[in-house]
């Protein structure tokens, strides 16, 4: 039993499925037919499908049929952060998603090239808009978080800028917690006034201030669910029940966490957001962004969303969520903002990130294990003043990460140093093992002051609601034996 994109009849479904049918609802019969064939993951779009056999369009039943049909199928995290998004080269057979390193892309005929640009059809025109290597990248990032469709750009902050480009018109406002990273403080507070886009900053420890912050003009609600850097957990369920009554879309950064260790979109959350370059490329190597819609959000709800529920001039009076329905965000994110302002992600980036992505889950158990053997010590430290890390038992937000992140609360944390702002340069001039240095989510263990660097922009104010003041150090903790990773900080924490 088939029902049309945008059409739902739940009864009639129960009943063919107890008569042995197969029931498909709220589905474009094209947009399938491109989901078993691969077209769709041109796109982003998750097709559900792991598999270790060429993807190919639908075709006349075989002789023998497969026990089970493609993207019918349950699989872990562990086999999806391998093979999710990815088939054998249809055409040489290679195993490992090549790196197509091409601008453009030849057409059929005229009549495919019109087709490609009008977006009647799914394929790659131009490497800008998409490319074969970076689709895989999209797919999986959007299947680990459990979301419909994913877009890539060339960093987080690009993403960023996609996903508030798509959902804003000029003189519209919105909401983020003020627990962010130093160059999102900047990018919402200073950057996006020039294009008439105004950031309220709340403080997240609590969901009724995001409640208190909205005005008639507030089009989303904007977190990190581990704040970098104060090591803060924000309670998803309660704001994502905020933003929903208000008719706006949570819109949840999971860089710190990834998908391993929580996924957003399970606690209510309607767009997810990474920074690739930290833990999911996870070796320092690669700049990448990946925004995923869920598809649960209804842009139809209310007359807050006129750039998905309204003709767009651009392809000839096209509606993005008429036509695409729950992956209509990503592909309006692609179709106007990434083609517009350019900032794609390389194929060669998007190549790296894919080979960090397999060994994630591996990764994040040991880079847990190690920030939970660093931050106790530290926190039994003479020289420091407090470690703001939840996995210890002293955190206000233990019990957060316990309900959010069961398998650990990441592996960047701060403390604060008794000695204040000098004593928090002379302990990263000291370190030897540690690297001093604007990053996170190395296999190498890394080590910031952000008063003097990330968050130097910032008032003194800014700086320690934020969790940067002049005596924190930030921690991203590696892969490396814990020991040596303690016995460094030992000695650079010494007179």
């Amino acid at each position: 039993m088939w029902l049309q994109l945008g059409v739902r009849h739940d009864a009639a479904a129960a009943k063919a499925e107890a008569a042995g049918l197969t029931v498909i609802q709220d589905r474009c019969p094209k947009i399938e037919f491109g989901r078993l064939g691969g077209e769709l993951s041109w796109f982003g779009v998750d097709s559900g499908i792991v598999s270790a056999k060429v993807r190919r369009a639908p075709k006349p039943p075989l002789k023998t049929e497969p026990d089970v049909q493609p993207g019918t199928e349950t699989f872990g995290f562990e086999t999806r952060s391998v093979h999710a998004g990815a088939a054998p080269d249809p055409v040489t057979g290679a195993r490992i998603t090549p790196i197509y390193q091409t601008a453009s892309y030849v057409f059929d005929d005229a009549d495919q090239a019109a087709s490609l640009f009008n977006l009647h059809s799914f394929g790659h025109v131009y490497s800008r808009l998409s490319n074969p290597t970076v689709a895989v990248l999209e797919e999986r990032v959007a299947n680990l978080e459990g979301g419909r469709a994913g877009v890539a750009a060339a960093s987080g902050h690009a993403g960023q800028f996609l996903t508030f480009f798509t959902l804003l018109e000029p003189g519209d406002e919105f909401i983020a917690s003020r627990n962010l990273y130093g160059g999102s403080l900047t990018q919402f507070g200073l950057s996006f006034k020039k294009l008439g886009w105004t950031c309220h900053f709340v403080d997240p420890t609590d969901p009724e201030n995001f409640r208190k912050a909205l005005t008639a003009k507030t089009k989303g609600i904007f977190v990190e669910l581990l704040a970098n850097p104060g090591g803060i957990v924000v309670d998803l369920q309660a704001v994502a029940k905020i933003a929903h009554e208000a008719g706006i879309p949570l819109i949840v950064d999971n860089t710190l966490a990834t998908p391993y260790l929580c996924r957003p979109i399970e606690w209510g959350a309607d767009i997810v957001c990474h920074s690739t370059t930290k833990f999911l490329a996870g070796h320092g190597n690669s700049l990448g962004g990946v925004v995923v819609e869920s598809g649960k959000f209804d842009w139809g709800q209310n007359d807050k969303f006129p750039s998905l529920t309204q003709p767009e001039p651009a392809y000839h009076g096209l509606t993005f969520y008429e036509t695409f329905g729950d992956f209509g965000f990503t592909t309006k994110a692609r179709a106007v903002a990434l083609r517009d302002f350019g900032p794609a992600l390389s194929p060669m980036n998007a190549f790296l990130s894919l080979t960090g992505i397999e060994t994630l889950p591996l990764r994040m158990d040991r880079h847990i294990a190690n920030a939970k053997a660093v931050a106790e010590f530290l926190d039994g430290h003479p020289k420091v003043e407090w470690v703001s890390y939840a996995g210890l038992k002293s955190s206000p937000f233990h019990d957060l990460a316990k309900k959010y992140l069961p398998k650990g609360p990441g592996a960047v944390f701060t403390f604060g140093l008794k000695g204040g702002y000098d004593a928090g340069l002379k302990v990263v001039e000291r370190v030897r093992l540690f690297s001093h240095l604007a990053n996170i989510g190395d296999t190498r263990s890394l080590i910031l002051h952000p008063a003097s660097t990330t968050h130097r922009q910032l008032t003194d104010e800014q700086r320690k609601a934020a969790g940067a003041g002049p005596e924190v150090v930030r921690l991203s903790v590696g892969i490396e034996t814990a020991e040596d990773l303690i016995r460094d900080l030992d000695q650079a924490l010494r007179d």
